[in-house]
């Protein structure tokens, strides 16, 4: 069994780049510890806001925050946390745990498509074409 500490650092590092710490704290909670995915979910809520509060004031000292943007969408992130939040506690765990699954899924997949617009990827294309071009 991976030891609590342990999780806590690797959610804390990953919650510090801004890369889902929280997704990875809910997994590791389910896989390596005998909690429900409710309790799992709840965990990983309340351990989000000290660390976050600490990423925040790392990337706004970097200014990576744009502040009006960020204030439009705690706008309608609370609006939504609160239908959230009522929905997670009145379904089933199993259910909760299969739309987890699929919010992984679908966000790996998107990354993962995403991906290809990088700059390796494009040049990759772009030597591709030249290569066309040339035959």
């Amino acid at each position: 069994m991976m030891p609590i500490y342990m999780i806590g650092i690797i959610t804390g590092i990953i919650s510090g780049m801004a890369m889902g710490g929280g997704t990875f704290l809910i997994v590791a909670l389910v896989f390596f510890t005998n909690i429900s995915q409710h309790v799992a979910q709840g965990v990983s809520l309340a351990s989000f806001l000290p660390t976050a509060v600490v990423a925040i004031i790392v990337h706004f000292r970097q200014g990576n925050i744009k502040v009006k943007l960020a204030l439009l969408l705690i706008a309608g992130s609370l609006c939504g946390a609160i239908v959230g939040a009522i929905l997670a506690t009145k379904l089933e765990t199993a259910l909760l745990r299969k739309i987890f699954g699929f919010y992984l899924i679908g966000t790996g997949g998107f990354l993962l498509w995403q991906s290809r617009k990088t700059p390796l990827g494009s040049f990759e294309r772009r030597m591709k074409n030249e290569e066309g071009r040339k035959k």
